[in-house]
């Protein structure tokens, strides 16, 4: 079973933003996969685009938010 970690200032279980992650990148295929269909004008060729511009934009997402992770910049310990 997978235990909800509290993080951040308002306290989101890691579950909870998980699936709001999870959301807004289908989502975000979604309006890609469009904008390159009414572009390219081929549907299986705008389905290739939204998901290969999708998982990068994801992998770089989370390389991103690791390397902040160790930027202690802004960052307030709860006293």
């Amino acid at each position: 079973m997978v235990r909800d970690v509290l993080s951040g200032p308002a306290l989101q279980a890691r579950r909870r933003a998980i699936v709001k992650t999870l959301c807004y990148r289908l989502f975000m295929l979604l309006i890609t996969v469009i904008v390159a269909w009414t572009i390219v004008g081929d549907a299986g060729d705008a389905l290739n685009i939204g998901i290969a511009t999708n998982l990068t934009k994801t992998g770089t997402y989370y390389v991103y938010e690791r390397a902040w992770d160790h930027i202690t910049w802004g960052v307030s310990n709860p006293a």
